[in-house]
């Protein structure tokens, strides 16, 4: 059932957000390309399939990194994960963030339950850092999500994307988690 303005409320208090299954891969691809297809908080331009997403979340999940879904009464309305910021292994503190709703979903508040749960098991894994590299300086609902969160913005990278027939910023923001770096990473790590 889709979430309505009159229904936000109680939207807020139905949603949950869990770990994914396999059985999510069709809402989060059918999300995921409406953001593609229709937005420009990704660069991507053509939609990646359902297989495509599915070797992408079990990438994720490989590495010890969480992928989140947000359900609302039995519905998947969002997708979460965290991803290295970069693949060499003295990043391995260091994780990018993404985050989608349905477009029914958003200007409820899931976005930052979505934000808080996805910190939450991050910092359980032991990352330090969380970077947000936001699709489009106008992407107001992103950059406002993050920095509710705490996120701080730390620059932009102007005109580095060309989609929809013009010139694309990226905006960077980050969020230490736990002690950050004024300790050394657990030496098991």
């Amino acid at each position: 059932m889709p979430i309505t303005p009159s229904s936000a409320v109680t939207a807020s208090s139905a949603a949950i957000v869990r770990p994914s299954v396999d059985a999510d891969l069709a809402a989060v691809t059918r999300i995921y390309a409406h953001h593609v297809l229709n937005g420009t908080g990704t660069f991507e331009t053509s939609p990646p399939s359902e297989d495509e997403m599915r070797t992408r979340r079990a990438d994720v999940l490989g590495k010890n990194l969480p992928w989140l879904v947000l359900e609302v009464n039995g519905q998947v309305l969002g997708f979460a994960y965290g991803n290295w910021f970069k693949p060499r292994p003295a990043y391995r503190f260091s994780v990018e963030d993404s985050i989608y709703l349905a477009s029914e979903a958003t200007g409820k508040g899931l976005g930052k339950l979505m934000m808080a749960e996805l910190l939450q098991h991050l910092e359980r894994r032991g990352v330090r850092k969380v970077m947000a590299v936001i699709g489009d300086s106008a992407n107001h609902g992103s950059i406002g999500v993050h920095r509710a969160a705490g996120f701080e913005r730390v620059g932009v990278i102007e005109s580095c994307g060309w989609k929809f027939g013009r010139w694309l910023d990226i905006v960077l923001m980050q969020k230490s988690l736990g002690a950050g770096n004024t300790t050394a990473p657990d030496s098991t790590q």
